[in-house]
């Protein structure tokens, strides 16, 4: 059975904040969450404090370590991600559970790049970010027990095939975030049906196809700018 946490803890305390700090730090928050989910985690403290229109000195009073950073603005997600996988293990039919942890993770990373770095990366000091994160691998591995056990998931299905399926999911590259969320959602329709084991989705339709074009690969991946 899942055990259920509340809320993930918050790294930092903002009750005791001057209303010029709480707004400097939300405005942080805005532009790390913003450029996190274009560009991924690879943008640099100082391209951040640049997006906020605050100096370097005021973004590192706010958070003195970049994983403090990362980890303030994935919580809301990270907490997201392992209320998915706990709703279901309590779902009654173990299929419908599996399939729907893979269809909304995979809808979240379309979503936001830097969160599969986000959720996978070790924070020696983000203690809740690292047992929350172990604890949804583990309410995974069960879930795929659990499905295997009915007969609809494949024998052979193993933890490394959730790893290959998130790097597919993200090599996905669009002019838009709708755009990728139809190819991500595409994508993991077709992969869903390769995991089964009785084909019974055989002719449920597909997502509808993503605009793409053959010349959309051209000059993949494409280069970002992190200022």
């Amino acid at each position: 059975m899942p055990i259920r946490s509340s809320r993930i803890p918050r790294p930092a305390d903002t009750s005791g904040l001057r209303v010029d700090a709480l707004h400097n730090r939300e405005r942080i928050l805005g532009a790390a969450r913003e450029a996190y989910a274009t560009l991924g985690l690879g943008v640099p403290m100082a391209a951040i404090a640049r997006r906020a229109g605050v100096g370097v000195a005021t973004l590192y009073r706010r958070f003195p370590t970049r994983e403090s950073l990362i980890t303030e603005v994935f919580a809301d997600q990270m907490e997201a991600c392992v209320s998915v996988v706990d709703d279901a293990l309590a779902d009654p039919d173990p299929w419908r559970g599996f399939r729907t942890v893979i269809e909304k993770v995979c809808a979240m990373q379309a979503a936001n790049r830097g969160f599969t770095a986000a959720f996978l990366t070790a924070f020696p000091d983000a203690v809740d970010h690292e047992r929350e994160r172990v604890r949804a691998e583990r309410g995974f591995a069960e879930l795929t027990r659990r499905a295997k056990a009915t007969g609809r998931l494949r024998a052979d299905f193993e933890q490394a095939d959730l790893t290959l399926l998130l790097m597919a999911n993200s090599g996905i590259v669009a002019e838009s975030a709708e755009d990728a969320l139809t190819a991500s959602r595409r994508l993991v329709a077709y992969l869903l049906r390769s995991f089964q084991a009785d084909h019974l989705d055989r002719d449920v339709p597909l997502p509808p196809a993503p605009p793409f074009e053959l010349r959309h690969m051209r000059g993949f991946p494409p280069a970002r700018s992190t200022g």
